[in-house]
């Protein structure tokens, strides 16, 4: 019988014989208002056969009801009244749909400055980030904008929608001036993966299948793209990092095999785990070996992220919520100072040095304050203001902070999961910012 790994991955059919689960794609929609982000992800679902009849009837229901020429797939993923009667999307919707090829997750995000936030949340876990672009109105600030926040969240995959090449006639001339001032404007980011695609998402010219309109375009459609893009080396499959959940203990007297059975329970963050792997428990920093692995289905033969497993080790160490399992010679760093960049989400106060909140990373949480706010950026010119004295609602700087306890990390840069953490508020258990660690101290 085939055999998955993250370096040989099953094709769509051997998945299928084998009982194994099909790929999965996250991806984010992003861009400025009025791109066309909602009709995309509804045009996608339409042409995919990916929605039940009673939603389309009811789509086709308000469009007509609301006196509108055409049903407007864009309803699909506006849910809240308040984006059906603006026409915009306020929140993140996320949207669920699969070809014989792969599964997908999709983020809806706005495309309001005042929702950058929203934007971060959707493309902070995806794999895949579409850029829309009105084919009239070019790269705007919100273009720009979110590129760069994609590129910022290390997102691998960066795919370029030139949208409504119908209002310019389908015109070759329009969308390579786009491609051209894009790419000038991408060689400032850390980008790994671009591509362009001309589409029109209300006609499904280029989305799903190849458009006759568009002759001259010789690349794939876009869900040719999601469909094929390579995912499976983006994780870190070299450090292993396995946040530990939660700790097992059935006590089960009727089963004497579950009456001594202790797990460890968690989703793996990188690298590859195998039966027989030495093992270091941080932060006691004692090493033991891995006797069995334990999936949902039963014993599996190795584990790498993003599963989730149960770890059962060959001898009994005090582990609990918040420690990490890694491998004795390669060990994230363990600090209690970091620098970072954050994404401040709340209003209702500012993040200033001297700020005191929480901080959840992987499985640990622990009690901080901001000892220092190095600059505040510009995302739209890259600018670093360093005379900034705090942060507002959708603003991203660099920041110092001193945790009370020792933290398990990594570059965000090298582990997305390791090295992200979100901001808590200590009065109200709000979450009010997305960290990214870029360093520690």
């Amino acid at each position: 019988m085939a055999t998955a790994s993250p370096e040989n991955p099953l094709t769509p059919e051997q998945a299928q014989a084998a009982g194994k689960p099909m790929d999965i794609l996250r991806f984010a929609t992003a861009g400025s208002v009025d791109d066309g982000k909602s009709t995309l992800i509804g045009r996608l679902l339409f042409d995919s056969k990916s929605i039940f009849e009673d939603q389309l009837e009811s789509v086709e229901k308000t469009s007509a009801d609301r006196g509108e020429e055409y049903t407007n797939l864009a309803l699909l993923t506006d849910g809240l009244r308040a984006e059906r009667e603006q026409g915009i999307t306020i929140d993140v919707a996320y949207r669920y749909f699969a070809t014989p090829r792969r599964k997908f997750i999709i983020a809806d995000t706005p495309g309001h400055i005042q929702y950058t936030r929203n934007m971060v949340t959707g493309a902070s876990t995806s794999d895949l980030a579409i850029i829309l672009v009105d084919a009239r109105k070019g790269i705007l600030e919100q273009s720009r904008r979110h590129a760069f926040l994609a590129t910022l969240l290390q997102v691998p995959h960066l795919v370029v929608a030139v949208n409504k090449m119908d209002l310019v006639d389908y015109d070759r001339a329009t969308y390579e001036r786009i491609v051209d001032e894009f790419t000038a404007f991408a060689s400032k980011l850390d980008v790994t993966d671009l591509t362009f695609v001309p589409i029109s998402a209300l006609h499904g010219d280029n989305v799903v299948e190849r458009s006759v309109n568009m002759p001259w375009y010789e690349g794939s459609s876009l869900l040719h793209t999601l469909e094929h893009v390579h995912i499976a080396s983006d994780r870190n499959l070299i450090d292993v990092r396995f946040p530990v959940q939660y700790v097992i203990r059935p006590h089960a007297s009727t089963d004497p095999e579950l009456h001594d059975y202790r797990g460890y329970a968690g989703q793996v963050a990188g690298g590859v785990l195998k039966p027989g792997d030495e093992v270091v428990h941080l932060p006691s920093g004692l090493t033991t070996t891995i006797s069995r692995i334990d999936g949902p289905s039963g014993p599996v033969e190795e584990a790498y992220a993003p599963m989730s497993v149960t770890l059962r080790l060959a001898d009994d160490i005090d582990i609990s919520r918040g420690d990490m399992i890694a491998r004795p010679n390669n060990r994230p760093e363990v600090a209690q100072d970091i620098d970072a960049m954050v994404c401040w989400m709340t209003p209702d106060r500012t993040l200033t040095p001297r700020s005191r909140l929480v901080v959840k990373h992987t499985t640990r949480t622990a009690k901080a304050m901001v000892k220092d706010l190095h600059y505040r950026l510009d995302v739209n010119t890259l600018h670093r203001d360093d005379q900034a004295d705090a942060l507002a609602l959708n603003e991203i700087g660099r920041i110092s902070l001193r945790v009370t306890q020792p933290l398990f990390v990594d570059d965000y840069t090298r582990n997305r999961l390791t090295g992200g953490f979100i901001l808590v508020d200590e009065a109200t258990n709000n979450t009010v910012g997305a960290g990214m660690i870029i360093g520690v101290r």
